[in-house]
């Protein structure tokens, strides 16, 4: 026995585990209050609290009274009087041992079921507020003419149902039968009756009920084969084996079930009066389970589809394909056939002025480390392993722009600075938006910054082009107080007294004084009282909030989960946010512009997708969040939410008005999104990544329509590896200002290659964008099904391996310097197919990336230079100086020789790739950069010389150099590469 004392010490142990963990939740819910009360989204927390709460009470409390009265009632129908015989002495000490603590026994069962249901059931408020707030798809499924809805709202909860009725029924039924047994309701052994009257009746009941609630469930299940998956066809939704013999065997079933659970109310208690015949309809009913729902599926599959699925599962596949198109938004889509006929690069591509001038050679993946080193200023700031790609209006012209914030890294500080002190309330924040144009870089391959820099006027002065000096975009508020790599928390405000925190350097050189400021935002959580600081410290489990007192003052603030990705998912815990937010600058404020979806995995006969293997690809965790693992198939970008870079602000507006999903989730909180977008915020928004990446995988089997090729599956599409980097990771796509061919002016866009399965050949481009009036629009420009075009793998293998071209890489990949290859784009212009791959260099002097060379193809071409319109004249003198002499002696092209003017172009253009090579060679940065300035020089020079010499001649006559002339191509190095 244990002692009173000892019972006291556990008593007060177990009261000091609840007191703590109740304390913690209370703290815990506490701070959350204050968190949503500041970014006004109190609603979004009590309606989850409230939720959570009510669904924990009521399932907790039915579980605890449905158990706990069930042993109840098995205790007091117990026999008064227990048959003698060896099993019920040897259960005497038992019983003498639970009669006198029966109540505190099913007291304790009671609360520890209630509590378990209640946490389960706690975990469902998500789908309890869709199934509360239900709304109509309009479109009914094609088996029953049901509405959608029912699917993605209310079928999810009574499954949920189904399955807590399930357990609580088969819970109550053992502990029915244990407490019978205990006390002689029950008998294993002995003459007579095994049971009693009032056993047989409770227990009956019971198992009649579980047996309902199988029929409860295979009703259901009618519903759920749409949800199911064809292995047949490797489509989901139900198929012909479903419909035909599935579908009547649920219903038999179903039928069969309710018959025997009047079966076993009726033989148990009327008519045998024993568990014989009750025991002989449950055996029927299983082998009825087995038999029709399992064994003549089999034979039907077996013996009547797969000898002719074509036939047999047309239609079904037909309803596979038009569900999975409209729940993944691509049944609309756009574009057609681009027989590319183009294979010769000539004037026409140059002349292009909608795609080719727009070109963006700067990689956001890989200039990063670029951008921080010219602009980085201190050693603490950082623009994160990926920048991003934006459009802006700068000196009248519109383009994109790789954007990015200078922001405050903590895990940079060093020495002196670590100090909690410096990391919580001086080193609070970044400051500045860099941005540079993504179509070009100076002369020395660096980018060409239009706003952001820190640095002293004098060394801008000196810089040329790559320092704009005041910044050209309408910055305000530079401060970044919110940001992916801000994850400490931050103390900031003052009442009186000197600027605390750190802001930027001073102007001025290096001795210059540091500017200091005081956050004044709106954002963060007052904690100038003590009772507040005494709160955090519990939270943050940080003692420091009470000890470092110099650092609070009545008017301090806390800055916390600011992370933007992790503050629209704490105040939208229901939507699902892209993995690539984004800055912008609008109204001169900083924003950080996220897409959120809507997500189900309901949807009858829509094609499932796992989440995080269709967004991942190479870039994928470096800079681009991975999506949680979890199944779809359903999916809509509905929300646009900002988050204000200096207070914190989130705002989410409803981008998608028809979705339902949204619908109900809006309903459900009260209406917190904004309906009305402002002009100057749209103009930045952009066709989500992750819903592209899951629309193109989808795609890759679903572009075809036609039931009978879909099940030949001899045209799937695959996204290809990304050939710039190893590991045999996906492709990923890439936003570019381009016009394509269903489109009339050049568009912003993202855009992806899509190759043959199995096969390197490029099958079609997928692109995505924006239309005029906002509205979201897919596109796939796709090439013939029997033309044999070169897929990105392919042609860049083509450009490392062209000889001109080989020899000069060689020379940039040395032990003084590497090479990093950019994004390869593949465009579709002047009637063919452009690639373009920018490529970078770093030497040991200078660690970061610089564009040193633009590899194109075109057709069977290949070509390089120092940038864009250079690699364009390397490739297309390539393809002239090779082509076969006309029959008057010239070359194809009909010019009848070449000009002094392009012979001393040429001349000029073999001296800059001399002092170019040299400067390498010797690692002379100041002489590679006028090397490069003249080679563009002299290219520009051989530009004019060509359009000099084609003035000049005949009518009808050509501008390409003849045969014999001395012409710039790979092999004679007329253009540099790395290291040439």
């Amino acid at each position: 026995m244990v002692g009173r004392r000892t019972r006291r010490i556990l008593v007060a142990i177990v009261a000091l585990i609840v007191l703590i963990a109740v304390g913690s939740w209370v703290v815990s819910a506490w701070t959350d209050w204050l968190w949503f009360r500041e970014v006004s989204y109190t609603s979004v927390f009590a309606t989850n609290l409230r939720t959570k709460l009510a669904l924990f009470a009521v399932f907790g409390v039915a579980a605890a009274v449905w158990l706990g009265g069930n042993i109840q009632l098995a205790y007091r129908l117990r026999p008064k009087v227990r048959p003698h015989s060896p099993e019920q002495q040897n259960l005497d000490r038992y019983r003498s041992a639970v009669t006198p603590r029966m109540r505190l026994i099913v007291a304790a069962v009671a609360i520890v079921t209630g509590l378990i249901t209640g946490l389960s059931a706690r975990g469902e408020w998500a789908q309890w507020l869709l199934f509360r707030n239900a709304q109509r798809f309009g479109t009914g499924d094609p088996q029953f003419g049901t509405d959608i809805g029912f699917y993605v709202f209310k079928y999810p909860f009574y499954r949920y149902l189904i399955g807590v009725g399930f357990t609580l029924v088969f819970l109550a039924l053992v502990a029915v039968l244990l407490t019978y047994w205990l006390y002689g309701g029950v008998r294993l052994s002995g003459r007579g009756d095994r049971i009693t009257n009032a056993a047989r009746l409770h227990l009956s009941i019971l198992v009649a009920l579980f047996v309902v609630l199988k029929a409860v469930a295979y009703f259901l299940d009618q519903c759920g084969l749409l949800l199911g998956h064809t292995s047949t066809t490797g489509t989901d939704g139900a198929g012909y084996t479903a419909i035909n013999a599935l579908l009547p065997a649920k219903q038999i079933l179903a039928w069969i079930a309710l018959v025997v659970a009047v079966a076993v109310l009726v033989f148990s208690n009327a008519v045998a009066r024993n568990l014989i015949w009750p025991g002989v309809s449950l055996a029927l009913l299983a082998i009825a389970a087995v038999t029709i729902g399992g064994i003549y599926p089999g034979m039907v599959s077996t013996f009547t589809v797969k000898p002719n699925i074509p036939a047999k599962e047309g239609k079904y596949i037909q309803r596979s394909i038009t569900a999975t198109r409209a729940a993944y938004g691509i049944q609309d889509i756009g574009g057609g056939v681009y027989p590319a006929s183009n294979t010769t690069p000539d004037a026409k591509l140059a002349a292009d002025r909608n795609t080719v001038p727009n070109v963006r050679l700067l990689d956001p993946a890989k200039v990063p480390a670029t951008f921080t080193q010219l602009q980085q200023v201190r050693g603490f700031y950082d623009f994160g392993d990926k920048l991003n790609v934006d459009r802006y209006t700068v000196d009248g012209r519109t383009q994109d722009y790789v954007v990015g914030v200078r922001q405050l890294d903590s895990s940079r500080l060093s020495g002196a600075q670590r100090t909690w002190q410096n990391r919580h309330a001086v080193f609070t924040h970044g400051y500045g938006f860099v941005a540079a144009p993504a179509d070009t870089t100076c002369a020395d391959g660096q980018p060409s910054f239009v706003s952001g820099s820190l640095g002293d006027t004098k060394k801008e002065a000196t810089q040329g082009d790559c320092y704009s000096g005041p910044s050209k975009l309408d910055v305000r508020q530079p401060r970044i107080y919110y940001s992916d790599k801000l994850t400490d928390f931050a103390i900031v405000g003052k009442t009186g007294g000197a600027d605390r925190e750190y802001d930027r350097p001073g102007a001025g050189g290096a001795n210059a004084p540091e500017l200091q400021n005081t956050y004044d935002g709106s954002g963060g959580v007052p904690v100038g009282s003590y009772g507040r600081r005494l709160l955090y410290a519990l939270d943050f489990h940080d003692s420091n909030f009470l000890l470092a007192s110099d650092y609070f003052n009545a008017d301090s603030k806390l800055l916390y989960v600011r992370d933007p990705r992790a503050r629209v998912e704490k105040v939208a815990p229901f939507l699902t946010v892209d993995g690539d937010p984004y800055p912008a600058v609008v109204g001169g404020r900083v924003q950080w512009i996220l897409d959120c979806y809507t997500t189900s995995s309901t949807y009858p006969y829509s094609q499932r997708t796992d989440l995080q293997s269709a967004t991942s690809d190479s870039q994928t965790g470096s800079g681009t969040a991975a999506q949680d693992r979890r199944s779809i198939n359903y999916i809509r970008n509905s929300v646009k939410a900002t988050v204000d870079a200096y207070t914190g602000k989130v705002t989410l507006y409803q981008f998608d008005r028809t979705d339902p999903v949204l619908k109900a989730w809006n309903a459900a909180y009260g209406g917190i999104l904004k309906t009305t977008i402002p002009a100057d915020l749209a103009a930045h928004f952009r066709y989500p990544e992750d819903l592209f990446k899951v629309q193109r995988d989808t795609l890759n089997r679903y572009h075809i329509t036609d039931p009978q090729a879909f099940n030949k599956q001899d045209n799937l599409w695959e996204t290809p590896k990304d050939p710039t980097r190893s590991g045999g990771h996906k492709q990923p796509p890439y936003y570019v200002v381009a016009q394509f061919p269903q489109q009339n002016e050049p568009t912003f866009q993202l855009t992806a290659a899509l190759t043959s399965r199995n096969r390197n050949n490029l099958a079609a481009i997928l692109s995505a964008y924006y239309d005029s009036s906002g509205r979201p629009k897919l596109a796939v420009t796709e090439l013939p099904g029997n033309s044999n075009f070169l897929g990105p793998n392919q042609v860049q293998s083509k450009m490392q391996n062209q000889e001109g071209i080989q020899n000069n890489l060689a020379l940039g990949d040395s032990k003084t310097s590497s090479l990093d290859y950019g994004n390869l784009l593949t465009l579709p212009v002047a009637d063919g197919l452009l690639y373009v791959e920018p490529v970078y260099i770093k030497g040991k002097n200078v660690p970061y990336p610089l564009l040193k060379t633009v590899l194109v193809g075109y057709g069977s071409q290949v070509g390089y230079g120092p940038d864009l319109k250079s690699a364009i004249t390397n490739m297309t003198s390539s393809s002239t100086s090779t082509a076969p002499p006309g029959d008057d002696g010239s070359d194809a092209g009909g010019e009848t020789g070449t000009s002094p003017d392009i012979d001393a172009a040429v001349r000029a253009i073999d001296k800059a790739l001399a002092d170019l090579s040299a400067a390498r060679k010797a690692d002379d940065y100041t002489a590679e950069g006028k090397a490069l300035a003249e080679l563009k020089k002299a290219t520009k020079q051989y530009e004019d010389a060509k359009k000099a010499a084609k003035a000049t001649a005949s009518p009808g006559a050509g501008t390409t150099p003849s045969p014999g002339a001395k012409t710039p191509s790979p092999e004679a190095k007329t253009t540099p590469s790395p290291g040439s």
